[in-house]
């Protein structure tokens, strides 16, 4: 029943932070060509040029502000982390070693591209954009964007109870900060959607699965003991989240709304899933729920 605690360090990160303040990265102009783009760590903007490193070794060669690219980092990189504009990986997800020392640094990042090192090009100048949302996106060049921040002090109180629409809990906790009375709607596509991105059909039927869209629902449910299993869990991260994010305070989820081309868009709906003609007036909402395809 003991917890042995075997390494420690300061924190460095969020003890630094205004406290009350909150900080806002924009785009101001579109980036046209995208490069590569994977999972975004944090909200931030980073532009400088690209320094693609294949081994630790290669230290030497990195310069302040460049935009590292590796396969994926270690402990062994921090250094080279530590002087990075924002730094793109092929391999990691939200709790890699990049992730977490990019959260740490409060550095833009980009993990799982799949293939950045082969996209990207030694000297070549980018913009890393990780506030628009779960996706991160390397656009060719380097685009203008700007960085607020809002002190929550200065915000006036007015007489009206204002609950939010918060549908991302990746974002909660930022919107969580704001004056508010709770979330007045959830919507859960919204987790469905990004969290999960399977057909709950698919994941019933699984074992009749063709071998690539099962390779393909493999991947998503690592970690999970069975597509049951993954779905439900998905979607008490996602709503416990939302919750927490402004506890005490009420949220009010709403039952998915998905339309029959939306959830076709999952992987396996094509499989389930009719072609409709006004999918705005069909097969959605309570007319699926009390259907007997929906049990």
């Amino acid at each position: 029943g003991k917890l042995y605690i075997v390494q420690a360090r300061p924190e460095t990160v969020a003890s630094q932070k205004k406290v009350g303040v909150i900080e806002d990265y924009k785009m101001l102009e579109k980036g046209g060509d995208v490069l590569a783009e994977g999972r975004a760590v944090g909200k931030r903007i980073g532009s400088g040029k690209v320094n693609i490193l294949k081994s630790i070794d290669q230290m030497g060669d990195f310069k302040e502000g460049q935009i590292l690219v590796a396969d994926m980092t270690d402990p062994d990189w921090e250094p080279i982390m530590k002087k990075a504009g924002a730094i793109v990986t092929n391999r990691g997800g939200r709790t890699c070693h990049a992730a977490i020392i990019a959260r740490e640094l409060g550095i833009p990042a980009v993990v799982g591209s799949g293939d950045a090192t082969e996209k990207l090009s030694p000297g070549e100048e980018v913009t890393v954009c990780c506030s628009e949302g779960d996706t991160g996106r390397i656009y060719k060049g380097l685009l203008k964007y700007e960085r607020t921040e809002q002190d929550l002090g200065e915000i006036p109180e007015v007489g009206l109870k204002i609950m939010m629409n918060v549908g991302n809990p990746e974002s909660a906790f930022m919107f969580g900060q704001l004056p508010n009375e709770g979330i007045g709607l959830a919507r859960l596509e919204f987790v469905i959607n990004n969290a999960i991105g399977v057909h709950p059909k698919a994941l019933l039927n699984y074992d009749t699965l063709d071998a690539e869209t099962k390779a393909t629902v493999d991947a998503k449910m690592r970690g999970y003991g069975s597509p049951k299993e993954f779905y439900v869990q998905k979607i008490v991260e996602g709503v416990a989240t939302l919750a927490a994010s402004v506890y005490p305070k009420r949220i009010i989820v709403r039952l998915s709304d998905f339309k029959s081309n939306e959830y076709k868009s999952l992987i396996g709906g094509d499989q389930y899933e009719p072609d409709e003609e006004n999918p705005m007036i069909g097969f959605r909402g309570c007319g699926r729920y009390t259907d007997p395809f929906f049990e």
